[in-house]
C-alpha cells in the first residue's frame, strides 16, 4: 500500500460504516477517475501531472475529470461506490445527489475537463441553448470558462472577433486563410479566468494548461484548423464554417480575464471568479482549515495546487493535484484541512437562472466581479 493509498483506504472504512448506517444511503464525497483523451493539438503535460497511464501513444489534449455523457461516463476510484458511474448514481439517488436541483436536469449539467494546449485548438465556436436548430437531439449549447494553470512565453488565447468584423469580412478572412488577422487575444498568465459564452469565437495554445467548466455538451463547430493534418488519420479536420457563421455573435464586445470578487480572505481567500446561468465557479486557497459545500445542494471540488484532506462523516477523504470530487447534496458542507498551501475550484449549479438578475446587461458583465482591463 502506497503512502497515498493508506488514509485513502482508511477513509473508506470510515465511509462504509457511515453508509450502513444510514441504511445504504451514499452519504460520503465521490473521487472520480479522470478520462484521457487524445487530441493532436495536445502534448503529454496531462499524464505527467495526473500520474495517470496515458493508453496510448500520441499527444493527450483533454482529461474529462468529472463526465455525464453517454460516450464516457465518469467512474468513482475508491469507497463503497467504487466502479460506478456518475449517470447511475444521479438514476438511483436523484434526491441524495442533487437535493433542491433533483428533478431539473436529465443529467449532470456541467462537463469539467483539463486542456493541454500544445499547439493551438482550431478556431471555433459553440452554439447557444437558444439556437435549438443547431442542437443535436438532447445536446444543450455550450457556454464554458477557463482557469488558467499553466502558462508558457508562447502561451496564447483567442477570444473573439475584432469589433465591427461581419460575416462577409470574416468570410473573405477565411478563404485567404487570414483568419487571425480578425481575432482578439491576449497573452494569460497562471491564475487567470476567461468566460466564453456560446457563439463566442476561440482558441487557445502555447503549452497553455487550463480548467474547464462548461455546459455539458459536446457541439463544437470548427471555423479553420490550421492547415493541419492529423497524424492519427493523415486528413485534415473536417470544418463546419456555415454552421459556424451562423451562430456567432458578431455583437459581442472583446473579452479579457475577469477581476475576481474576493468574498473572504479568512481562513482562506476565497474568490469568486465565474457566475452564469449554468455554473458558479469559486477559488478557494489557504493554509488553514476552511469550509466547502452547502446543505441540500452538490458542489464540484478540483484541486489545482497542493494537497489535503476533506472531512466528512468522522471520514478523512485525501485530494491532491488534479483530484476532482463530487459532494453530493446529502453531503453538505464538509471542512477542508490543507497539508501546506492547498488551492480547490469550487464549482456549484445555480438554484435560480441568472437570466432576470443580468437583464440588459453585456453578457460577460454577468460575471460577478466584472471584467478587467484588457492587458
Amino acid at each position: 500500500m502506497t503512502p497515498r493509498e493508506a488514509p485513502r483506504a482508511a477513509g473508506e472504512a470510515a465511509a462504509e460504516a457511515a453508509t450502513d448506517r444510514a441504511g445504504g444511503l451514499p452519504l460520503s464525497p465521490l473521487l472520480f477517475a479522470p478520462i484521457l483523451q487524445y487530441r493532436l493539438w495536445g502534448g503529454r503535460r496531462l499524464a505527467e501531472l495526473l500520474s495517470a497511464p496515458p493508453g496510448r501513444d500520441g499527444p493527450i489534449g483533454e482529461a474529462w475529470l468529472l463526465s455525464d455523457r453517454p460516450d464516457h461516463q465518469s467512474r468513482v476510484v475508491s469507497g463503497p461506490l467504487a466502479g460506478q458511474t456518475l449517470g447511475a448514481l444521479l438514476e438511483e439517488y436523484p434526491e441524495q445527489m442533487l437535493g433542491k436541483l433533483a428533478g431539473r436536469f436529465r443529467r449532470f449539467p456541467v462537463l469539467l475537463k483539463f486542456l493541454d494546449a500544445h499547439e493551438l485548438l482550431s478556431v471555433q465556436v459553440h452554439p447557444s441553448d437558444e439556437r435549438a436548430e443547431q442542437l443535436p437531439a438532447g445536446e444543450t449549447g455550450k457556454t464554458e470558462a477557463w482557469v488558467v494553470l499553466e502558462a508558457g512565453p508562447e502561451s496564447h488565447i483567442y477570444a473573439g472577433l475584432r469589433p465591427g468584423t461581419t460575416p462577409d469580412e470574416l468570410r473573405a478572412a477565411l478563404a485567404k486563410g487570414a483568419i487571425a488577422g480578425q481575432l482578439v487575444g491576449f497573452a494569460p498568465k497562471l491564475g487567470d479566468g476567461l468566460f466564453i459564452p456560446a457563439g463566442t469565437v476561440h482558441s487557445l495554445g502555447g503549452d497553455l494548461v487550463v480548467l474547464e467548466v462548461q455546459e455539458n455538451s459536446d457541439v463544437t463547430f470548427r471555423l479553420d484548423d490550421w492547415g493541419r493534418v492529423d497524424p492519427a488519420t493523415g486528413l485534415q479536420r473536417p470544418l463546419q464554417v456555415e454552421q459556424a457563421l451562423a451562430c456567432i455573435d458578431f455583437d459581442q464586445g472583446v473579452l479579457a480575464p475577469v477581476l475576481p470578487l474576493v468574498e473572504a480572505d479568512a481562513p482562506a481567500r476565497r474568490e469568486r471568479l465565474f457566475d452564469c446561468e449554468q455554473f458558479c465557479l469559486w477559488r478557494v486557497q489557504g493554509e488553514l482549515p476552511f469550509t466547502v459545500g452547502a446543505a441540500g445542494l452538490p458542489r464540484v471540488l478540483v484541486c489545482v495546487a497542493g494537497s489535503g484532506e476533506v472531512e466528512h462523516g468522522g471520514a478523512s477523504h485525501p485530494i491532491e493535484f488534479g483530484d476532482v470530487m463530487l459532494l453530493p447534496a446529502i453531503v453538505g458542507e464538509c471542512t477542508v484541512r490543507p497539508r501546506g498551501l492547498l488551492s480547490i475550484v469550487e464549482v456549484a449549479l445555480p438554484e435560480v437562472p441568472a437570466t432576470s438578475m443580468v437583464h440588459d446587461l453585456p453578457r460577460t458583465a454577468a460575471l460577478l466581479g466584472g471584467v478587467a482591463p484588457k492587458p
